[in-house]
């Protein structure tokens, strides 16, 4: 599979197009201004514990205080607290040695948020989920920092390695590795992309991610919530991180200094593709050049088009996200319960695509075409969960009711990316409604009386073709032959199929337009 990253930066921000064998699969939006991104750490201050819900809330800076549960306090929470104001207080040159923090007990899983936090202080917090329409942003005290090919996690001692590396033996290299060159009171999580990799780039990258542990605490230190603390990467380069592989084989970028940071992180953690990249100064925008702006136009919207003629039509609630499949015109055979799987296969395909695309998260229930057959159906919850596979987002796809219903669940971390791709219509105005045919004739006859008053001669109207077959109906009866009767001169109509419904215009003799 071939996978691309187009980049197009704007002075409103950064968006980053992901395209598969050449399909849009992900488009991201990277605000000028943006805040509050998952991943960011935050010092915050405890507003207010809700014993019924086990939870506080915590002012981060937000409109609306942020929301921190139990269940995301992490086990090492009284060490994480200890760690914030000992951090905030210190005075050592260069921070204290974190290497010899005493890291407190853990806390019980069935514990209360009394206990943790009664004395409403300040923590570090880690954002979780972006602010989603009234929401505040969700907060977690588990911080990790992600590096390309292992993430830390402060305060446990702990060795785990991706279970997508199904070789027991490469399991086993690589946690004596780590074990052996990890720091004190670091846990660590080898990713999948560490598989074969040598003890020098998996010690480059831990050593990355503690030195961005040292920048936090330096950023702590006289610190007075609410405050940003850290950053996380830019959605450019977080994107890069997780998703560069072999598989990744062309990255354009318009703008020269994303361009220049793009190659510089590239050589740091791939070396072997810095080729990829490339810098756009065609002229003409990134996106239509690489047919990006076209796919946005036909991806997104209520209805989505396949290519079998079949489409999706994609409703959303409060609740949930709502897709209904409709068969297409074109059939594969006479078999109404082939048809049906054939054309469920498809969408499944495409419902996939719409969910990275779209971002959508939370329940999403997909109507499929009946089918009778149980094998269909185990064959249909297959294809969909293989089409999920290359999804980051957290998912479960459970199988099809007797109703015919799919539901699906996905992880929900950022608002849904909704965008408008209908134009308001230049004839209307988006008001739906249009001047009469009777109207316009006379407003075209009373321009034609104004022009030949001032002396034009041999006019030439330029008109909508299904105004200009109204106006040549009946030919000697014609509107356009009572105009010539009644001016006593010649009159051209021409069609043209770039005009809108009511538009027209006037030229003379020499072809140019007048201006009214």
């Amino acid at each position: 599979m071939n996978k691309e990253l187009i980049i197009n930066s704007a002075p409103q921000g950064v968006e980053i197009a992901l395209l598969e064998d050449k399909k849009l699969v992900e488009l991201h939006n990277e605000k000028a201004d943006a805040s509050f991104a998952v991943g960011d750490l935050y010092l915050g201050k405890v507003r207010k514990l809700i014993p019924g819900l086990n939870a506080a809330f915590v002012d981060v800076g937000f409109e609306k205080d942020a929301f921190l549960h139990y269940t995301d306090l992490s086990p090492y929470a009284k060490s994480l607290l200890k760690f914030t104001q000992q951090s905030i207080n210190d005075t050592t040159p260069g921070g204290f040695d974190f290497g010899k923090f005493d890291v407190e007990a853990e806390i019980i899983k069935t514990g209360k948020i009394n206990e943790v936090l009664g004395g409403k202080p300040n923590v570090l917090v880690q954002i979780l989920k972006e602010p989603i329409a009234a929401k505040g942003p969700r907060l977690s005290c588990e911080v990790s920092l992600p590096g390309r090919f292992v993430v830390i996690t402060p305060f446990n001692d702990v060795v785990a390695v991706s279970r997508k590396i199904h070789s027991s033996d490469e399991r086993k290299r690589l946690q004596k590795i780590i074990e052996a060159i990890k720091p004190k009171n670091f846990g660590v999580i080898v990713r999948t992309a560490a598989e074969g990799k040598n003890t020098a780039e998996l010690h480059e990258d831990l050593l990355a991610l503690v030195e961005t542990w040292k920048t936090i605490q330096q950023n702590l230190k006289g610190a007075v919530a609410p405050a940003k603390i850290l950053s996380e990467q830019t959605k450019t380069t977080s994107m890069l991180r997780d998703l560069l592989n072999e598989d990744f084989n062309r990255i354009v970028v318009n703008d020269r200094n994303i361009f220049n940071d793009t190659k510089t992180y590239i050589q740091r953690i791939a070396p072997d593709k810095a080729d990829i990249v490339s810098f756009y100064h065609n002229g003409s925008p990134i996106f239509d050049q690489f047919g990006v702006t076209k796919q946005v136009k036909a991806a997104f919207g209520k209805t989505v088009n396949m290519p079998s003629g079949a489409y999706l039509i994609i409703e959303h609630t409060e609740a949930l996200h709502v897709i209904d499949i409709n068969s297409g015109y074109k059939s594969v055979s006479n078999n109404q319960e082939q048809n049906a799987l054939e054309t469920n296969l498809e969408a499944a395909e495409e419902i996939a695509r719409q969910l990275r695309l779209r971002d959508l998260g939370g329940i999403i229930v997909a109507d499929f075409i009946d089918m009778k057959l149980p094998e269909n159906k185990k064959r249909l919850l297959d294809a969909m969960e293989a089409f999920m596979k290359p999804d980051r987002a957290k998912h479960a796809v459970l199988p099809i009711s007797k109703f015919g219903l799919m539901q699906i669940t996905r992880q929900r971390m950022k608002p849904e990316l909704n965008i408008n791709t209908q134009e308001v219509c230049p004839s209307c105005s988006g008001t739906g409604k249009i001047s009469s045919s009777l109207v316009l004739e006379d407003e075209i006859e009373k321009n034609l009386n104004y022009l030949i008053t001032h002396k034009h001669r041999n006019l030439t109207v330029v008109v909508h073709p299904i105004m200009h077959a109204y106006l040549t109906k009946g030919w000697i009866f014609s509107k356009l032959w009572k105009w010539k009767r009644h001016f006593k001169q010649q009159i051209k109509l021409v069609a043209n199929t770039n005009y809108h419904l009511t538009e027209f215009h006037f030229f003379d003799s020499h072809e140019e337009e007048i201006k009214l």
